[in-house]
């Protein structure tokens, strides 16, 4: 199984990544740490996790003790998304290098195709009418300036994607998504790949524990466990080579040590075709459906505006 994918920069993104997304300031540090350690070369940050500064640490700790060089590790990050104008693109990212004490980006990502008033969350008063032409145009800068080393997307659909591919100078490198056994996200996978974007999927577990959660579990599906058992391994180490075996890179959230671990150990086996078929017959259901982007004060009036019907 390949350890990475090449983007269409030429650089290359690690096929596993440890996901910071809920990973409480006092306990990100050392789950980082406790990755890279075991080999993981690939960390996804974001400003709206509110621990891009305890990242900072544990990254700074990396370095001192030279576990690893700055060139040996991949982060992204994003914009969020009452940053959306284009004067406020290079502050932000230039908030992210301070809090990750870091001179540049691997990836930066727009978090997600909606926009709201500086300064404010995510209640329907503050939603603004997105400029995805105008943010990609300042993101297309940072791309230029080498502070961000690649750009894209989070949250796409395919229709989104295809109107940013249609005016962009810089073509997005990633549109990084919710994809796993119960999402697989089989049209939009298939437009990335014809369009050289490359899908990497967050949630690649189901993200079991989230409240946001109230769907069908990846890891208690019968026909996963039925995989696992046969091939002798953990249901998540199911999950996560399907996703390797599919082309896109996996972003694992865990702050368990062993459990970090144990879904990094998915590079010296595969699933066999037959039963690679079998996930096909697994219902699809879109887990995290962003609910609070569909509301009367909001340029999305539904959740099937906000994902173009892929829901």
């Amino acid at each position: 199984m390949a350890e990475s994918v090449v983007l269409n920069t030429g650089a290359s993104i690690p096929s596993i990544g440890l996901g910071t997304w809920q990973l409480e300031p006092d306990v990100v540090g050392n789950a980082i740490y406790a990755a890279v350690k075991a080999g993981y070369r690939h960390i996804d940050c974001a400003s709206i996790y509110c621990n891009e500064k305890e990242v900072g640490l544990a990254l700074k700790r990396l370095f001192d003790e030279g576990v690893v060089k700055r060139e040996d590790l991949f982060i992204t990050s994003k914009l969020w998304s009452d940053n959306h104008a284009p004067e406020d693109v290079p502050e932000a990212i230039g908030t992210t290098l301070k809090d990750l004490q870091l001179d540049f980006l691997d990836l930066f990502l727009i978090h997600e195709p909606i926009r709201l008033k500086k300064g404010t969350t995510s209640n329907p008063e503050d939603f603004l009418p997105p400029d995805i032409p105008a943010t990609w145009e300042a993101m297309e800068k940072l791309y230029d300036s080498g502070k961000a080393r690649a750009i894209g997307v989070s949250n796409f659909s395919c229709k989104k994607l295809e109107d940013l591919l249609a005016i962009a100078r810089v073509s997005p490198a990633v549109n990084q998504v919710e994809c796993h056994l119960i999402w697989q996200q089989d049209k939009l996978r298939k437009l990335c790949q014809s369009r050289g974007v490359h899908l990497s999927a967050y949630s690649p577990l189901g993200s079991p524990g989230t409240s946001e959660v109230n769907g069908p579990s990846v890891l208690t599906n019968p026909i996963v466990i039925s995989v696992a058992e046969k091939l002798q391994k953990t249901p998540a180490q199911v999950a996560l080579c399907w996703g390797l075996q599919m082309g896109q890179s996996v972003l694992p959230k865990s702050s368990n040590t062993a459990r970090i671990m144990e879904n990094f150990d998915i590079f010296d086996w595969s699933i066999p075709e037959d039963l690679m078929a079998k996930f096909s017959e697994i219902k699809q259901e879109r887990l995290l459906r962003f609910e609070y982007a569909a509301h009367p004060l909001s340029v999305y009036k539904t959740l099937e505006d906000f994902w173009d019907g892929e829901i």
